[in-house]
């Protein structure tokens, strides 16, 4: 979610900046805008330049407790952890 919010606010970033700014691998920034894009948002990839969204896209904003934070993320672990391979994958979108 933190790098829908970045791609939203800024035109174009590169997967090295993503990488940076949250001090994770290249790789885990790739699987991560897999992720979003399995998950439905457009999200444009420019050979040699970044990603940007597709224009208009806007995420409303969500806004949760921690505590109901929390518990989703529990649920989707219990979820992976105790479920036929579909529910975890959808688990994991939603």
């Amino acid at each position: 979610m933190a790098i829908l919010t970045q791609l939203q606010s800024k035109r174009l970033l590169t997967a090295t900046e993503i990488s940076k700014f949250y001090n994770i691998s290249i790789r885990t920034v790739y699987r991560d805008i897999k992720a979003l894009e399995e998950a439905g948002v457009p999200i444009l990839t420019k050979a040699g330049k970044g990603y940007t969204i597709m224009e208009g896209y806007r995420l409303p904003p969500v806004m949760f407790t921690e505590r109901e934070a929390n518990a989703f993320v529990t649920a989707e672990k219990l979820v992976q952890l105790n479920s036929t391979a579909l529910l975890p994958r959808t688990t994991k979108r939603a």
